[in-house]
């Protein structure tokens, strides 16, 4: 265990840790906010939890954070929202920007700019209310993926294996968002990359590999069961394990994406191609979590790993905070 110097500890100063919010990950975000503020505090940093749903944005700004640990999951926390009402209140942020938390937020906007920069992503199609389903499950063929863009911790998933289950499927994932993914179902292995850093400084951590009963890695197999296997650093050759990395930084940094982030990658079973699934910016922290995982291989405590990431916090816009 490394221990920061009473000098190091207060120059973070006055440090809020913000978890819980209006999300539907709210109850994983307490779980990972508990956690970093515990953390935080293990190491001598003057850290203080604060709810974005139990207390106005009046409160957070009279508590007068020196910086802030973004530990909420999910709308209102990491698509961007948060991340302005921080910019305009100068206090320094864990994690990306206003613009690319809004746009790794939304799987769609995600995977344009991804093709765009040449990026590996399973096919898709943007479903609405009069979208012919029939026609996009020929389209992209069986089984595929039905989810809602806006949403993290597989909330509204569905796996389709027959075209009749589309509808089902659609109206789930249509009651968390307007417009719905419908997108290629890639079979392989689950894979998932921390990238910590930003721009040309950016480094990819060990990848995780997640093993799922029946291949089913659900909320309750993500954050409440022993039953799924994670393997890290993951039993993939050398040169694959590479590509990957490279693959991950590179996405993390054409999202504009900054601090911390993991990359979720499916690693196709017939041609060990890769494919990238989503980017998470503020990704979870509990004791189930792949972050803390893949420091961990690294030789990095979960509490080290957390002041790594508030270490980097800071504003995106205008002057830092002094």
């Amino acid at each position: 265990m490394s221990v920061l110097s009473t000098t190091d500890a207060k120059s973070f100063g006055k440090v809020g840790v913000l978890f819980g919010g209006r999300s539907a990950e709210r109850d994983v975000s307490i779980m990972s906010g508990n956690g970093v503020l515990e953390a935080l505090k293990s190491r001598g940093i003057d850290a203080h939890g604060f709810d974005p749903a139990e207390r106005s944005l009046a409160e957070l700004a009279a508590e007068k954070f020196d910086r802030v640990f973004i530990a909420l999951h999910g709308r209102y926390g990491e698509d961007g929202s948060l991340q302005g009402v921080l910019e305009q209140l100068g206090i320094p942020y864990t994690g990306s920007g206003v613009m690319a938390s809004s746009v790794a937020m939304d799987k769609i906007t995600t995977k344009k700019i991804w093709l765009q920069h040449g990026l590996p992503t399973p096919r898709y199609a943007v479903l609405e209310g009069d979208t012919d389903l029939g026609k996009v499950a020929a389209d992209l063929g069986l089984p595929l993926i039905v989810k809602p863009p806006h949403e993290g911790s597989t909330i509204g998933i569905t796996k389709v294996v027959a075209a009749p289950d589309m509808k089902a499927a659609y109206e789930l994932a249509a009651g968390f968002d307007e417009e719905v993914l419908a997108e290629e179902f890639v079979a392989g292995r689950e894979l998932t990359v921390t990238v910590l850093g930003r721009g040309k400084t950016a480094r990819a951590l060990p990848i995780v590999e997640i093993v799922a009963p029946e291949g089913n890695y659900d909320y309750q197999n993500k954050y409440f069961t022993d039953d799924t296997k994670y393997y890290c650093p993951a039993h993939i050759d050398e040169a694959t394990t590479a590509a990957i990395q490279r693959i991950a930084v590179d996405a993390f940094n054409a999202l504009g994406c900054e601090g911390w982030a993991r990359i979720d990658v499916l690693l196709r079973s017939r041609d060990n191609k890769p494919f990238l699934i989503e980017a998470n910016t503020s990704p979870g922290m509990t004791g189930h979590s792949l972050v803390p995982m893949a420091g961990r291989a690294i030789g990095l405590e979960y509490a080290d790993l957390c002041v790594e990431i508030l270490r980097s916090a800071r504003l995106k816009i205008g002057q830092q905070k002094k």
